[in-house]
């Protein structure tokens, strides 16, 4: 007979998805709605927007190290991109939200992340605000990043086996059908990426950076978000965001690897795997791919956005 007196662990139990507003979700990204469609955005937010394991740790680092990194050069080590960066829909018992973290911030500007389809974007991000005596405007900044659906599916999978808080991913077969139905968390690929890049066509203040093009050329991708920004690093500043921005760099780095957050078992899975461009070809079967090539041409035709799975 076991010791009364000792605890057993008992596992929690995992999310589950339900439909919100048609897109699939967990209770942890809605039960702070009301707050989260009310945030108060300032005009010189840089909101970083994106469809779950598409580049968000990456592209927040990058920022974080450009707009701090030389006033605060110890601040990429010592405090988590979770709390530099926080994530605005997020709802969880005991810890502050999303909200409450970003309206807490001091720094500026302050950069807030998202996976939140465009639809679902507070508006005040949207909303410009102008000095009246000088009759200047200025509207939040907001970078997208997005990445092919083959690679990102992947990443995802690894992910959901990882951390806890996610809805049960089951198997690889059944979770890449699943990603091809929307029914993981954030809702589909599809609608997330094709729904941003129409936003970009009205919204000048919204660049649409793509993973593939991050990890082909920093430097071009870096000059790209720089201009768009309207910040001018010095050449020794912008080494410092290359190098800290580096895959090994970030996965060495207890401050944007995930490994000071319990519910992810690194055991199972890292938080960052490999950061590569074609990881897919080592998981779809030739069926598999065949099949995802039939219904990715269905879902995009309508669409300009194109993607790269292989650089």
């Amino acid at each position: 007979m076991a010791n009364q007196d000792q605890k057993e662990t008992v596992p929690v139990p995992r999310p589950e998805l339900f439909d919100f507003h048609g897109v699939s979700m967990v209770h942890s990204m809605t039960d702070n709605w009301d707050n989260v469609q009310n945030f108060q955005a300032k005009p010189d937010d840089i909101l970083i927007a994106t469809y779950p394991k598409a580049g968000t740790t990456w592209v927040s680092h990058m920022l974080d190290l450009l707009y701090f990194g030389k006033s605060s050069p110890k601040r990429g080590v010592s405090l988590p991109i979770y709390e530099r960066v926080p994530f605005l829909e997020i709802c969880i018992p005991f810890l502050p939200t999303g909200v409450e973290s970003a309206d807490k911030m001091t720094t500026s500007p302050r950069l807030i992340k998202t996976h939140l389809p465009v639809q679902f974007v507070p508006k005040s991000f949207w909303e410009q605000k102008c000095r009246t005596v000088f009759l200047v405007c200025k509207s939040p900044s907001i970078v997208y990043v997005a990445r092919n659906a083959k690679d990102n599916v992947v990443s995802y999978f690894h992910f959901d086996r990882m951390n806890s808080a996610q809805p049960e991913p089951g198997d690889w077969t059944s979770y890449l059908q699943k990603f091809q139905e929307g029914k993981l968390l954030f809702g589909s690929w599809y609608d997330h990426v094709k729904g941003w890049w129409e936003k970009k066509q009205a919204y000048p203040k919204l660049l649409y950076v793509h993973y593939e093009d991050l990890a082909e050329d920093m430097d071009r991708e870096l000059d790209r978000v720089c201009s768009f920004l309207g910040v001018c690093p010095t050449e020794e500043e912008r080494c410092q965001v290359k190098e800290g921005v580096e895959f090994d760099a970030m996965k060495n780095n207890r401050m944007t690897n995930y490994s000071t957050i319990d519910v992810l078992d690194f055991k199972i899975s890292p938080f960052m795997r490999k950061g590569k461009v074609g990881d897919w070809k080592n998981h779809f079967t030739v069926y598999q791919n065949e099949q995802f090539d039939k219904e990715y041409k269905k879902k995009m035709m309508s669409t300009t956005l194109r993607f790269r799975n292989e650089i």
